[in-house]
């Protein structure tokens, strides 16, 4: 995968961004130019490397237990597939680096395999008696399925611009902004906005399916305490990325928070929602058989 990276700032490096550092210029076509530019590169990588590893945990619970399909809630895979499915339409919209894009497709990658494994087991699992809600959710995911396939031939868009995007995590699909005095949203803006806070409230609504299911089985078994222990630690990082960043030149503090509001949402807005599934772990911990299970998985994950 990364030996088809071909990274680069747009423009010429010592007058678009005389003071900022090189590599990061021409790698993540960030122009950081003091700490605070920095801490945000270095934030938003981490955030990257959080979401990317969040799934693998759920993998081994679920090949352990053998209960993802009562475990996880359905909803909760297809709301967070289709946030995902919204960032990869923002990259390449907005035309984002190819960094981007990859990590974008990974995402989507990483949510088909769990939703693979989800109706593995469901199969398994069912009874002889036909479902109509699993047809429902086996022709929704196939709906899915074919607009994620769909997006990975689109063709360059026609908003590209020259200038190089801002580095991003996962489901926040921020926009290019203007370099000059702060004005209003242009038609890019508005398109990447729009696109935001649908990936937004994806994200937001994915959590309750899930927080219904843990309460209605009173019980955490088959979910990976892991999996939003690293999309919690991903979302703050993320966001903390966004607000220590300095604004472009000419545009003031306020408007760079609005133009960033819907990915401040959907990234510190989950944490509240992902707090309460974590009090959720702790309630329903009591059982012997949920505890042995948290404790080999700790221990099979610090052993790799």
């Amino acid at each position: 995968m990364s030996g088809g990276l071909v990274l680069g700032g747009g423009g010429n490096f010592s007058s678009l961004c005389p003071h900022g550092i090189e590599w990061i210029w021409y790698g993540l076509g960030e122009c950081a130019q003091d700490g605070r530019d920095i801490a945000s590169v270095v934030l938003g990588l981490l955030s990257i490397v959080c979401f990317m590893a969040s799934s693998l945990p759920q993998y081994y619970s679920s090949c352990k237990t053998g209960n993802m399909d009562s475990a996880l809630s359905i909803w909760f895979l297809f709301f967070w597939l289709a946030g995902d499915s919204c960032n990869l339409i923002g990259s390449f919209l907005a035309d984002q680096l190819p960094l981007q894009k990859y990590t974008a497709v990974y995402y989507i990658l990483a949510d088909l395999l769990m939703l693979s494994m989800y109706y593995y087991y469901k199969l398994k699992h069912r009874a002889s008696r036909a479902s109509n809600s699993a047809l429902l959710n086996a022709v929704s995911m196939l709906c899915l399925l074919g607009i994620t396939s769909s997006l990975i031939s689109l063709p360059r868009s026609a908003l590209e611009d020259q200038m190089p995007v801002r580095f991003k995590a996962r489901a926040l699909l921020a926009v290019e902004e203007d370099s000059g005095s702060v004005q209003p949203f242009d038609t890019k803006e508005i398109i990447g906005f729009v696109i935001g806070s649908v990936s937004s409230v994806l994200y937001l609504c994915s959590r309750l399916p899930q927080m219904y299911t843990n309460f209605q089985r009173k019980s955490t078994e088959g979910v990976s305490f892991f999996l939003f222990a690293l999309v919690i630690l991903g979302n703050t990082t993320y966001g903390i990325s966004v607000l220590v960043k300095n604004p472009d030149p000419g545009q003031g503090e306020a408007s760079y928070i609005i133009h960033h509001l819907p990915w401040l949402i959907g990234s510190l807005g989950t944490l509240s929602l992902d707090l309460i599934i974590s009090v959720q772990f702790m309630m329903y911990s009591k059982s012997p058989g949920d505890s042995a299970d948290g404790d080999e998985e700790t221990a099979a994950l610090l052993h790799n």
